[in-house]
């Protein structure tokens, strides 16, 4: 795009007039205003005059037959009533290669400072999915560099997973651990509700200039509004998109589901939605299908979306609304456990508790047969581990404890290992836990 183009481009964005409403009633996160018309709809943005400093935004989260309820971006200090709100065009998300290795908001605005090279297209960040009919199947398991997905919980190209913990278990460096390792032509990271201090040293130091420079990352701090970090998601999403519809294979990672659903509960209880899912409203079903949906298989001639959604796990209850939502419509889930993580086992992933639903057709006849050995072994040692803590059990009692006892410390150190440079060699390794001279 030459600059007159880019020029032009920019100076049709402009509107040639604007709507403008009065301000009635005024919350602390929200306003209601009378006035704009009956063009306006959901999602629209406002800009609000504050008698003391300049203007605020909002976006339109709710419509009467005489008011549009908006909630702003910042709290409402300085707005009174009878101010002037004006309806604005909403920013659009234009990305391109060039933003490859940079932070950008959830409005598409750098973070990392300097410019941002604006794409040709203006991407939707509230789309639809391709229609379900003419979809691809999953393709070929992908390689990500961590030997538990790379044997016994497969991630294959255009597969949806979720990642569930609780706080301090591992599951942002897990993130990164698949970010660095994950054979993706993009990268599309979106951090939601992340510390504010945390977003330097995730992207720099747990992430790395390799991974960061491979990696567009969207990112909503804590401190801002339920409306950002909701949007947040979405932007990232359309960024992966962009990719998509490009031909490429895309590994999108958002951290996290969880917060982009609690900020989504704030909106719609705003809005004046009831609250029935232990808080949640009913419309948060639909946000998570929705954007899980998004992700996946792309229409002939384009590429995938390879999706991991962390999923925050409070006090280890995997039947709560976020939880049991997204295990619906994904397609595998990946536990942590604190547990594992307390003995000093990272990643800490329960493998029994995970499941991969791109098994058994992305592993060989082979490989199944490892795995579900694997499994089985696993699943005795667990059963039989109270017994064998307690010096209750006595070798010889039972041939399959007896070999759960000798395999079970190799595949527990055969888990924790990470930087895998290929399947075939994650296989050999998972094989040879069961040699009794490996080690």
């Amino acid at each position: 795009m030459t600059a007159f183009e880019d020029l032009g481009q920019t100076l049709r964005r402009i509107p040639l007039a604007h709507r403008f409403g009065r301000v009635e009633t005024v919350g602390t996160v929200f306003v209601d205003v009378i006035g704009l018309g009956d063009q306006v709809r959901l999602g629209d943005q406002v800009a609000l005059d504050r008698r003391d400093g300049g203007p605020i935004r909002g976006e339109i989260i709710a419509l009467g037959p005489r008011h549009a309820r908006i909630m702003t971006y910042v709290d409402c200090a300085g707005l009174g009533t009878r101010q002037p709100a004006r309806l604005e065009p909403d920013q659009p998300i234009l990305p391109c290669a060039g933003w490859q290795g940079r932070i950008v908001d959830a409005f598409g605005a750098p973070l990392d400072g300097g410019q941002l090279p604006p794409g040709e297209r203006d991407m939707p960040i509230r789309a639809f999915a391709p229609p379900a009919a003419h979809r691809r199947s999953i393709g070929r398991r992908m390689h990500t560099g961590v030997a538990a997905l790379d044997t016994m919980l497969p991630l294959a190209r255009g597969q949806r997973i979720g990642i569930f913990a609780g706080s301090g278990v591992g599951k942002s460096t897990l993130l990164a651990d698949i970010a660095r390792g994950a054979r993706a032509d993009r990268v599309v990271l979106a951090l939601i509700g992340e510390r504010g201090r945390e977003l330097r040293h995730f992207t720099h130091e747990v992430l790395g200039d390799e991974g960061l420079s491979r990696s567009v990352v969207v990112a909503a701090t804590a401190d801002q509004s339920a409306l950002v970090k909701r949007r947040a998601a979405w932007t990232a999403m359309a960024v992966a998109e962009y990719f998509r519809d490009q031909g490429e294979h895309v590994l999108l990672l958002v951290d996290s589901l969880t917060r982009m659903a609690e900020a989504h509960r704030e909106v719609a209880l705003t809005a004046g939605e009831a609250a029935s899912l232990r808080a949640f409203p009913p419309s948060t079903s639909g946000l998570i299908s929705g954007l899980a949906e998004r992700a996946g298989p792309g229409l002939e001639g384009q590429g995938d979306i390879t999706a991991v959604f962390s999923v925050l796990v409070a006090g280890s209850d995997m039947d709560e609304p976020v939880s049991d939502i997204a295990r619906g419509v994904l397609d595998g889930h990946v536990v942590l456990d604190r547990e594992i993580a307390e003995r000093g086992r990272f990643p800490a992933i329960d493998v029994r508790r995970s499941v991969s639903r791109s098994l058994p057709g992305v592993a060989s006849e082979e490989e199944n047969a490892l795995i579900l050995r694997a499994r089985r072994v696993l699943g005795t040692y667990e059963s039989a581990a109270p017994m064998i803590q307690a010096g209750l059990y006595t070798r010889g009692t039972d041939a399959a404890i007896d070999q759960a006892v000798e395999v079970w410390p190799r595949l527990d150190a055969f888990f924790a290992r990470t930087g895998v440079p290929d399947e075939a060699t994650a296989f050999a390794a998972l094989s040879a836990c069961f040699d009794p001279a490996a080690n």
